[in-house]
């Protein structure tokens, strides 16, 4: 797989991952003021990741890049943070929340990957 369809790959599994934060939103019930207020951060922050992503893989500049790349760690993380929550205190299964939760940690390990290495070849070539 070169690097553009590597790129295009992501792009389309961040926007899969946002489109299952949005589905699993849709099937709350969110007639509970806690469970309202939680999962539309949650909704924000998942939705966030391919956004950053999208604007990442167009980034001016390797600095550009790796602050939009650091960006979608931020948001996945933030995303497991609220799915945590739901959990804890809201009474939502944790056998509904985890694929969401395991995918958020797959994007933070892609994405922390790409900051390391973009910084790498930006160290190497100085």
């Amino acid at each position: 797989m070169n690097n553009e369809e590597r790129k295009r790959a992501l792009r389309k599994r961040t926007k899969r991952f946002a489109g299952d934060v949005v589905r699993f939103f849709c099937n709350l019930d969110r007639r509970r003021d806690e469970v309202k207020i939680l999962s539309k951060q949650m909704v924000r922050a998942g939705t966030s990741v391919g956004a950053n992503y999208r604007e990442a893989s167009r980034a001016r500049s390797d600095a550009d890049f790796i602050s939009k790349v650091e960006i979608c760690v931020q948001e996945a993380d933030e995303t497991q943070y609220w799915l945590e929550l739901l959990n804890e205190n809201c009474g939502i299964s944790n056998k509904l929340t985890q694929p969401i939760w395991d995918e958020a940690n797959e994007l933070i390990s892609i994405f922390v990957t790409m900051s390391v290495n973009t910084k790498k070849r930006i160290s190497n070539s100085k």
